[in-house]
């Protein structure tokens, strides 16, 4: 391992495999999720995910005489309120070797070893996931939608938007993964849309992605040819709406300022839908792209890391006018018009459903970018203050 780079769950720029199945559990309602570990492993998924979940806070003794007793006083304490309760083991429980597995004797604990040196969000969200067994009922009406994870803050925004598109064309919702109730994991719909590819569930025949216009025109053309009562011609119409409503905007943006340069941090679906947003609309410069997840180097300007001391340099070395990203890059570059795609977000109330899948996160991520970028020039002392 390079002498700058960090394992998962030691690195805070992308959360570990742990917070990752913590964050795919939690989306099921009526399961209680128990963070088997210490208070520092139990705080920050839990001021991720934004919905209850539990700890066993384990201390020294428990670490040496064994943690068994106060997981199964935790379950115990939580059996009444929840119809099923997944364990989700750290890193000291698994490295110690305990086998709680006799706790899920009765099929109403789910155990899922998903310690954070496992691997990054993705890894755990799909262990998570594989311990919850999804299964596709033949006979189920309905398209399921799936990439939706606790730790987004897309997450409710994209599965509402997705639940609008699928209604403008007349069809229905089967399973949303990860946002539902655990019985409907178990009954899933044989069809399924997308909305972050990082976190497609394997559920189902795969239709396509709902992130960017193109692909949404594209994914509900393949839903009109094999589900019934699908009618792909609604959604076309609107796609050309915004495209036609974004194209306006940008083109009177360019009429008064140069493209922007931007440097783009986020998963790799969501970077590479943004990037390819912004240069088709305002032929903008991507000077680089920081994708969290994927393994190794991407091509052109994508480079996967997580690693601070390399995020940092390459946004220092693109000298852009604006970064998308997280709250760290905007402290990297604290200057410089900003707009937000990745976790944290920090120092801003985020109250709304907001999406960045489908017509409307197209729309909405170009409001902000076209926003944040003209505030930036009438700082720089731009001679059309009020050109938008």
């Amino acid at each position: 391992m390079p002498e700058n780079q960090h394992t998962p769950c030691e690195n805070p720029l992308w959360p570990c495999a742990m917070t990752g199945a913590v964050a795919c559990l939690a989306g099921f309602a009526d399961l209680g999720v128990i963070v088997h570990g210490s208070s520092g492993c139990y705080f920050y998924p839990a001021s991720l995910v934004g919905v209850p979940v539990h700890g066993t806070f384990l201390v020294e003794n428990e670490i040496i005489f064994g943690t068994e007793s106060r997981l199964s006083e935790v379950i115990r304490d939580l059996e009444g309120r929840y119809s099923r309760i997944a364990v989700v083991n750290t890193c000291v429980p698994a490295i110690m070797g305990e086998d709680i597995g006799d706790l899920a004797r009765n099929g109403r604990v789910l155990i899922v070893d998903s310690p954070g040196f496992l691997g990054d969000l993705e890894a755990g969200y799909r262990r998570a996931l594989e311990a919850v067994a999804p299964e596709v009922d033949p006979g189920a009406a309905g398209v399921n939608i799936d990439g939706i994870c606790r730790t987004d803050p897309f997450c409710r925004g994209n599965a509402i938007e997705a639940r609008r598109l699928l209604d403008l064309a007349g069809g229905t919702v089967g399973t949303t993964f990860c946002l539902d109730r655990y019985a409907a994991a178990h009954r899933a719909a044989p069809f399924t849309v997308g909305t972050n590819p990082d976190l497609a569930s394997g559920v189902g025949t795969a239709c396509g992605s709902l992130l960017g216009l193109d692909a949404v025109s594209e994914t509900f053309e393949n839903l009109a040819a094999t589900v019934d009562g699908i009618d792909a011609r609604p959604v076309r119409e609107e796609v050309a709406w915004a495209d036609e409503r974004i194209r306006k905007a940008c083109e009177k943006y360019l009429r008064r300022f140069d493209p922007p340069r931007v440097a783009i941090a986020a998963q790799s679906g969501y970077a590479v839908f943004a990037a390819d947003l912004l240069d088709r609309y305002l032929g903008a410069d991507i000077a680089c792209i920081a994708a969290r997840s994927g393994p190794g180097e991407g091509g052109g300007a994508v480079v996967h890391t997580t690693d601070f001391a390399t995020l940092r340099e390459m946004i220092a070395g693109a000298e852009p006018d604006l970064v998308i990203g997280s709250s760290y890059e905007r402290a990297m570059a604290p200057h410089t018009a900003f707009v937000g795609l990745t976790p944290p977000l920090r120092g801003r109330v985020l109250l709304s459903s907001r999406a960045i899948a489908g017509v409307e996160g197209a729309l909405r991520l170009m409001d902000e970018v076209l926003n944040a970028c003209t505030s930036r020039n009438r700082r720089a002392g731009s001679d059309c203050a009020d050109c938008f």
